[in-house]
């Protein structure tokens, strides 16, 4: 009925094999003796001010109370799906089950 067409692989058009070159010896000559690199900047230090760090710990209160607040909702969603299945279950089985 319906059948694969196998398609031809294409010639070359390129030779696939080139022609070796020639590479010639070039003389090495000694470096001269570099001067060491100067030491790099140090970085600045971070300065707490009192400020600073109310809001550091704001911020990662804040952080802490959001990602909870997520955990738990998710929590509860799964708990109240949960429940709600066994509900239809018991339901269903109660149903299915006549005396």
């Amino acid at each position: 009925m319906i059948r694969p067409k196998i398609p031809t692989m294409p010639q070359p058009t390129v030779p696939v094999a080139t022609p070796a070159t020639v590479v010639e010896p070039t003389a090495v000559t000694p470096a001269k003796p570099s001067t060491p690199a100067p030491p790099a900047p140090a970085r600045p230090t971070i300065q707490l001010t009192p400020g600073t760090a109310l809001a550091l710990v704001g911020g990662g209160t804040a952080v802490v109370l959001v990602v909870g607040a997520v955990l738990v909702s998710m929590l509860l969603a799964v708990t109240v799906t949960a429940t709600s299945v066994a509900v239809c279950a018991v339901v269903l089985r109660s149903l299915l089950t006549r005396r």
